[in-house]
């Protein structure tokens, strides 16, 4: 079978396939840890959507290169977030890449090492997180940087871990580790460090024992109920972060 254009179609992100349909897709920066970008932010809404459409694609395993998931952000890239037009690119691909990631129809299983402190609701997406002991989740991007988690941060954190939880960590993000987020019921399994991926596809091969029917419609069972909160909230809260961007870059040119 030929190898489908969209594998190689965007730089922080690469795709291969094992002749199994088990996909891994790794966030990556030239090979190394990814630093997110806004290239990044366009592409993944495509990617995601792609990745979904294409019934190849038996099994999702999403993680990242060189021992981090996505570790670090490059806030410049993106332009003046001040800027009404600006942000409502920012808006609608936000908006777009929780959906895409939540149209995957089968099942989705996280390979988390290292840093998980940049878009860790992609992680929250799949249906399984296996994390390095000593992985991390945190929310760099937000709070404490001045603006409101408000891009599906919440929803994902307070679907898997309760909102009490999500809502005092998000408004004093710190570092968790990979023990506390298994107590917490976001991480399923915490594995010695470097074999995440490793432990991610022996579940694929566990899922892949099933009929192809009942794991596409497992998946879309599993994550409709998070999906309905996705498309209720992640709009309206990427409207209020866009809002506070805007605040904040006035407040520091004042």
């Amino acid at each position: 079978m030929a190898r489908p254009a969209y594998f190689d179609a965007f730089p922080g992100l690469a795709l291969e396939r094992d002749e199994a349909g088990v996909l891994t897709a790794t966030f990556h920066s030239g090979g190394g840890p990814l630093t997110f970008t806004a290239r990044d932010h366009t592409d993944y809404t495509e990617a995601f959507y792609r990745i979904a459409q294409d019934r190849e694609n038996s099994i999702v395993i999403l993680t990242g290169a060189g021992g981090q998931f996505i570790a670090g952000i490059d806030f410049p890239s993106f332009g003046n977030v001040a800027d009404p037009d600006v942000w409502s690119q920012v808006h609608d691909e936000g908006v777009q890449i929780l959906e895409n990631l939540a149209n995957i129809r089968v099942p989705v299983i996280a390979a988390v090492e290292g840093a998980a402190h940049v878009h860790s609701e992609y992680a929250l997406m799949a249906n399984i997180i296996v994390a390095g002991e000593s992985a991390t989740f945190h929310d760099l991007p937000h709070f404490a940087g001045g603006i409101v988690p408000g891009d599906g941060i919440f929803t994902t954190w307070s679907y898997r871990a309760g909102p009490g939880r999500a809502e005092a960590w998000l408004l004093d993000p710190q570092p968790i580790s990979a023990d506390t987020a298994k107590q917490w019921g976001v991480v399923a399994e915490v594995v010695p460090d470097g074999t995440a991926l490793t432990r991610a596809r022996a579940l694929a091969a566990l899922y892949l024992a099933k009929p192809t029917v009942a794991r596409r419609n497992t998946r879309i069972h599993f994550i409709q109920p998070l999906k309905e909160r996705l498309v209720r909230e992640v709009g309206y809260g990427l409207t209020l972060e866009g809002a506070s961007a805007a605040a904040l870059v006035k407040s520091m040119s004042g």
